[in-house]
């Protein structure tokens, strides 16, 4: 008995289910989902936000004492500097603006994630050097894209959709004048890091580092070595934290 036209048929079937299964598996990756979520965002910011008043940077890469850091969206006005950060997530979502991660539920499914304002924290702190501005004309903005519901109250920067838009736009008071902005956008294009696919492949290795606990680290703000140490007293005694080695002078501190 001829096989051949069994075999043909099977293999024109998998020549294009295989490559779909793939495309399917790539598009519901954390990685194509934070890219889609971005990308939705800059349609948002492109017909929302005035582009003549509010400057915008995308997928920006910036320097810092103990590696890099990425920022998805940089908007630059003369009513202050709006760092947006992208989270493309469904279910509901639980938090609080001073709690150190935040949940998402997804029907019987609980995860844990870490709280994007404090995420955010890091990105203002890279600007504000980079700019030499006063963290005052800073604003963290979050946004939350796809089908999540808050169910907690949460703070007015941390938006859903493209409520991001809407707090940007209250601010009214200019505080930067037009030459400023066109030297803090010149600061940025030649300060930040090229968009390439080495660029984020050294930025992924940074986190790594950053996240082992045996792994040197360096002060964010300073440069200077970060050493464990406990509390001493209070509720939390005897819980560990990295703090830095110029302290009092500098006074930053990282959880464990």
């Amino acid at each position: 008995m001829d096989f051949t036209p069994v075999i043909a048929q099977l293999w024109g079937t998998l020549s294009w289910l295989v490559p779909f299964a793939l495309l399917v598996i790539l598009l519901r990756s954390p990685w194509a989902k934070g890219h889609f979520g971005e990308w939705l965002v800059r349609l948002a910011a492109h017909w929302r936000l005035d582009k003549q008043a509010y400057h915008r940077l995308h997928n920006i890469t910036l320097d810092t004492p103990d590696g890099t850091t990425q920022i998805d969206h940089i908007f630059v006005s003369a009513y202050g500097i709006f760092v947006l950060e992208t989270k493309n997530m469904k279910g509901w979502i639980f938090g609080g603006e001073h709690q150190p991660q935040w949940t998402q539920k997804i029907y019987q499914r609980t995860f844990k994630f870490q709280n994007p304002l404090r995420q955010n924290y890091k990105h203002l702190k890279a600007l504000e050097a980079t700019l030499e501005v006063g963290p005052e004309h800073l604003h963290s903005v979050i946004t939350f894209v796809g089908a999540s519901t808050f169910k907690t109250p949460m703070p007015a920067n941390v938006t859903q959709g493209g409520g991001f838009f809407r707090y940007i736009k209250s601010f009214r008071q200019p505080v930067f004048s037009e030459v400023e902005v066109d030297a803090m956008l010149q600061r940025l294009q030649t300060g930040r890091r090229a968009p390439t696919l080495a660029t984020h492949r050294e930025h992924v290795q940074n986190l790594k580092r950053r996240s082992d606990p045996g792994a040197e680290r360096q002060c964010p703000k300073c440069g200077n070595a970060l050493v464990i140490r406990a509390v001493k007293s209070g509720a939390n005694a005897g819980e560990q934290f990295w703090g830095c080695t110029a302290f009092p002078k500098c006074r930053i501190t990282q959880r464990m």
